[in-house]
C-alpha cells in the first residue's frame, strides 16, 4: 500500500512551521513574490534541516496584493526575471545551511495558470531550465505544465490537494467559494485516503475522476494544519 507523503507551503506569515515540520517530507518555501523574505526564509531552512524535510521553492507570480492568488498580466521576460529571482534568493540561503533545493513548486494562480495554459507553462519552465538536472518539479495530474515538463526531459512529481476540493476537470474549486477548502481533519483524511488507495478523486459534482499523486498537499494556513498532517502521518503508518 502507498505511504502519504506530505507537502506543506511555509513561511507564508502563519509562524506554525515549527508544529509542521516534524509531521511532513517536503516543504515549499515562499521565496518573495507573494510574501517572504531573507529572515522567513532562512528560519524555515532551519527548521527544514533540523527534521529532515525536504526544501523547495515556492516561486509565485510577483504579487504581493493578492498574496500571488490572482492572475496578473506580465511579459514574459520579466515573468522569467522574477522566477529565477525568486528561486536564488532561496538557494542562496539554502548553499549557508549546507542543504541542497531538492524541489520547485509555483504558487497560487502561477500553479493554476500553468497546469492550464501552455504557453504560461513554456515560460516558467524557460526560467527553471537552469535547474532541470538537479531538482523536481511538482505538478497536477493531467495538465499542461506535465505534459510539457516531460516533454523537456525535467523529472517531476505529482502532486495532489489534501486539503482543497476538485472539480471534475482537476481543477481546484476557486477559493471564492465556500467549499473550497476541508479544514475538518476526518473530511480530509477521508479524501486523501481516497486518492491514495483508488487513483480516484470524488469531485464536488459527485464524479469520481482519475488521479495521480506522489505527495499531498495541506496548506499551513488551513484550518487544523497541524491536527491534519499529524492524522495523515498516522494514516501513513497504518497502511505502510
Amino acid at each position: 500500500m502507498n505511504s502519504i507523503n506530505i507537502n506543506c507551503d511555509v513561511g507564508e506569515g502563519i509562524n506554525n512551521e515549527e508544529l509542521l515540520m516534524p509531521h511532513i517530507q517536503y516543504c515549499n518555501i515562499a521565496c518573495g513574490g507573494h510574501i517572504g523574505d531573507n529572515s522567513t526564509m532562512e528560519k524555515v531552512v532551519v527548521l527544514a534541516k533540523k527534521f529532515n524535510v525536504k526544501i523547495g521553492a515556492h516561486p509565485s507570480y510577483p504579487d504581493k496584493e493578492n498574496f500571488g492568488r490572482k492572475s496578473i498580466q506580465i511579459d514574459e521576460e520579466s515573468l522569467i526575471e522574477s522566477v529565477r529571482s525568486q528561486v536564488e534568493s532561496l538557494i542562496k540561503i539554502i548553499a549557508n545551511h549546507g542543504c541542497l533545493l531538492y524541489h520547485i513548486k509555483p504558487h497560487g494562480a502561477l500553479y493554476n495558470d500553468i497546469s492550464r495554459d501552455r504557453g504560461r507553462a513554456t515560460i516558467f519552465l524557460k526560467a527553471i531550465e537552469d535547474y532541470k538536472e538537479n531538482i523536481k518539479l511538482f505538478v497536477p495530474f493531467n495538465s499542461e505544465i506535465e505534459t510539457l515538463a516531460i516533454e523537456k526531459g525535467f523529472s517531476i512529481l505529482y502532486e495532489a490537494f489534501a486539503d482543497r476540493n476538485y472539480n471534475t476537470d482537476l481543477s481546484l474549486v476557486s477559493r471564492n467559494n465556500s467549499n473550497a477548502l476541508l479544514t475538518k481533519p476526518a473530511a480530509v483524511i477521508k479524501h486523501t485516503h481516497e486518492m491514495v488507495v483508488t487513483q480516484k478523486v470524488t469531485t464536488i459534482s459527485g464524479e469520481k475522476v482519475p488521479i495521480k499523486a506522489d505527495t499531498y498537499c495541506v496548506h499551513s494556513d488551513t484550518k487544523n494544519a497541524e491536527e491534519i498532517v499529524k492524522k495523515l502521518n498516522q494514516l501513513s503508518n497504518k497502511m505502510s
